[in-house]
């Protein structure tokens, strides 16, 4: 049985806080305050530093509104869209059938 357990592994932490400094850098290039995006995105100033931050405790849902009041709300459509290893493992799934002789 898989058991949840909260602690990331540091290369994660690294991506989290990456996604939450690019959140935080489109927020101010639309000169927004935390205040208005929060609000925008029904959440609390708190959260809204949390996700900045990098946090995971925060649900993806809420990552989702405050990228919508940004307008970046299509940018989660990239993940995983380019599966370049699960294609290949699909390939090396994938048999051939082998063709019946041709009558004569």
């Amino acid at each position: 049985m898989y058991k949840n357990n909260s602690i990331l592994l540091p290369k994660l932490e690294r991506l989290l806080e990456e996604m939450g400094e690019q959140i935080k850098l489109a927020r101010l290039r639309r000169k927004l305050s935390t205040d208005q995006v929060a609000e925008r995105a029904g959440t609390s100033r708190k959260t809204l530093y949390s996700i900045e931050k990098g946090k995971s405790s925060v649900s993806i849902g809420i990552y989702i509104k405050v990228l919508n009041v940004l307008g970046l709300e299509k940018d989660v459509l990239h993940i995983a869209k380019d599966d370049v290893l699960g294609r290949k493992l699909q390939d090396i799934g994938l048999t051939t059938k082998e063709r019946a002789p041709k009558r004569n």
